[in-house]
């Protein structure tokens, strides 16, 4: 007789119970099966990596994760004493390696600025990561570290957004950056947000603790650029209640502008309501034909 049971024709593949798992505070977020353990939002986690085992710590998997989209590996534990101990010597060869590389980098005068440290759980690999503004030759530095530490040496250079991401600070909004606590995917941001938003064009102010231009110039640059569409632009000639005359500044968020009225009118505050729907060459004495803005024409 079989020891073996035979197959449950409509019998389904068990679903996977993804988590999410992160290796640092910012950084990409890796799909994980937990299989039957089961876990809590921040919870320590011991996962398998091409490298060997890595502690992880569970998070909430991205909003527009795909199941797929990379290959899914197994949480093995949740972490114990004895992980921590072996995270924590880990750490200190890190530690150890940083100081060495430190000093080799001061004796060659190196234009470079050692960031961080991380060394695969195998031991077999370390990566140096380092900021600089140009190319540097980095060949001895390397095969003196192989020789000293016993392992595969890669240096990679990273930017200034990278390093301020790896390193954290504390911005002048005086909360921790975004880049180092919630921002994953900063994305392009350019001096035309800034004068979207009408701030002052000043590059101190503007500029972030990497030097570049602040990433949260982006957070509402959509909605300046949705509410300004109802608004005419500067230097265009508009009919108002108030008379004829020229935009010369916009108040996005207050959806208003201020007009230049002509015959030597003054500046005059007008809202979309105030404003008629006229052509910028309409004579001069034809208010009375214009409508307003946020009303259709008469049908003929």
């Amino acid at each position: 007789m079989s020891d073996f049971a035979p197959p449950v024709a409509d019998e389904q593949p068990r679903r996977p119970n993804l988590v999410g798992v992160k290796f640092h505070n910012v950084g990409p977020i890796h799909a994980y099966d937990a299989g039957d353990l089961e876990l809590r939002w921040g919870d320590v986690v011991v996962v398998a990596t091409d490298d060997g085992q890595r502690l992880g710590t569970v998070t909430a998997l991205p909003s527009n994760y795909q199941l797929g989209a990379e290959p899914v590996r197994r949480v093995l534990r949740k972490a114990v004493e004895y992980d921590f101990d072996r995270d924590d010597r880990l750490h200190q060869r890190e530690r150890e390696a940083l100081r060495l590389c430190l000093v080799r980098i001061h004796e060659r005068a190196l234009p470079m600025k050692l960031v961080r440290v991380e060394q695969a759980p195998d031991g077999s690999k370390i990566v140096f990561y380092f900021y600089s503004e140009g190319r540097v030759d980095f060949r001895e530095l390397v095969r003196e570290l192989a020789q000293a530490l016993h392992a595969r040496i890669e240096m990679k250079q990273i930017g200034s957004r990278e390093e301020a991401k790896m390193i954290g600070a504390l911005g002048p909004c005086g909360r921790e950056l975004c880049c180092s606590t919630f921002l994953r995917t900063p994305g392009g941001v350019s001096i035309k947000m800034a004068k979207a938003q009408g701030l002052s064009l000043n590059p101190s102010k503007l500029a972030g603790m990497c030097g570049r231009l602040k990433c949260c110039l982006r957070y509402e640059y959509e909605t300046y650029l949705e509410l300004g569409r109802a608004l005419p632009a500067v230097g265009k000639k508009v009919l108002s209640v108030h008379g004829p005359g020229v935009v010369q500044r916009q108040n996005i968020l207050r959806q208003t502008v201020v007009l230049q009225l002509d015959e030597g009118g003054g500046l005059v505050e007008a809202t979309l309501e105030d404003l008629l729907v006229a052509k910028a060459d309409t004579p001069a004495g034809s208010e009375q034909a214009a409508q307003p803005a946020n009303e259709p024409p008469p049908a003929r």
